[in-house]
């Protein structure tokens, strides 16, 4: 078997099943209705409570889950795992290629060689909620293709019988000097304003439901760092006549309890949505 290994250092989610376990055990009661969802992708110290929220709400019913990452920007490429399966602590997750194959034509997509964080740190609570589903691993240039590739992603699956969830992956305004964007100083100020102007700006534009206006945001405020995975969950969205996306939660990594102890120089929005 071509198994696809992790690839971040340990540190990004817990590398044992039984931390895991102790992670998303209190998630598990429920049952998961959810078309879409979009979750952040941080290490789960900062972002793992908000990103349950978005998974354990997917539709467990699934037989395949979709998800979708970026860090690319407009022009690259749309970037799909190859391997038969992808490795996770609570064991190997089988890649759907069966529903791969037609869509790396359509979209054009090539080969994912590279180290990232958007799909691989979200895999263990895919594999914990949906422990017989198979995966679609891609990332999403931000451009507006991003949205036509989550019509054609609903296309195919519905071609081929399949049941299918989508989780798209995004952070959002990264802010202070370690980002290189600090428009409004440090301290509590700029904390505020990220909460409620930055980040509350593309929180609306993405429950607006308008792709249009979530690329806008994401490149004029700088307000999401992959932007069209975002879109592809709206596209498949539309194509699979899901609700209009709702936020479950919110929050910064300067509000994680147990942090640094004092104001960060740096921070990290975070938001969970849900598509019914």
């Amino acid at each position: 078997m071509n198994l696809r290994d992790f690839s971040l250092p340990a540190g990004w989610y817990p590398r044992s099943a039984a931390e895991i376990e102790r992670f998303l055990a209190p998630f598990r009661a429920g049952e998961g209705r959810a078309r879409a969802a979009i979750a952040p992708h941080a290490g789960w110290f900062y972002s793992g409570r908000i990103a349950v929220a978005a998974v354990s709400g997917l539709d467990r019913q699934a037989e395949t889950v979709a998800v979708l990452g970026g860090h690319l920007p407009a022009g690259s490429p749309f970037l799909f795992a190859l391997e038969d399966a992808a490795r996770t602590p609570l064991g190997n997750m089988p890649i759907d290629a069966e529903l791969r194959e037609p869509l790396l034509k359509e979209l054009r997509g090539t080969e994912d060689c590279y180290r990232d964080n958007t799909v691989e740190v979200l895999l263990p609570m895919v594999r914990f909620f949906f422990p017989r589903a198979m995966l679609l691993w891609v990332r999403i240039p931000a451009e507006f293709s991003g949205f036509e590739a989550g019509r054609t992603i609903a296309r195919a699956a519905e071609k081929l019988g399949r049941r299918l969830a989508v989780l798209a992956s995004t952070d959002l305004t990264h802010y202070g000097a370690g980002y290189g964007f600090a428009p409004r100083g440090g301290g509590p100020a700029a904390l505020r304003w990220v909460r409620e102007v930055n980040d509350a700006a593309f929180i609306r534009a993405v429950e607006s439901n308008d792709p249009a206006a979530v690329l806008e945001r994401a490149e004029q405020d700088r307000s999401s760092c992959s932007a069209g995975a975002v879109l592809g969950a709206l596209g498949f969205a539309a194509a699979s006549g899901a609700s209009l996306p709702r936020l479950l939660k919110y929050t910064t990594s300067a509000d994680v309890p147990g942090g640094e102890g004092e104001f960060p120089d740096s921070f990290v929005g975070y938001a969970a949505f849900t598509f019914e």
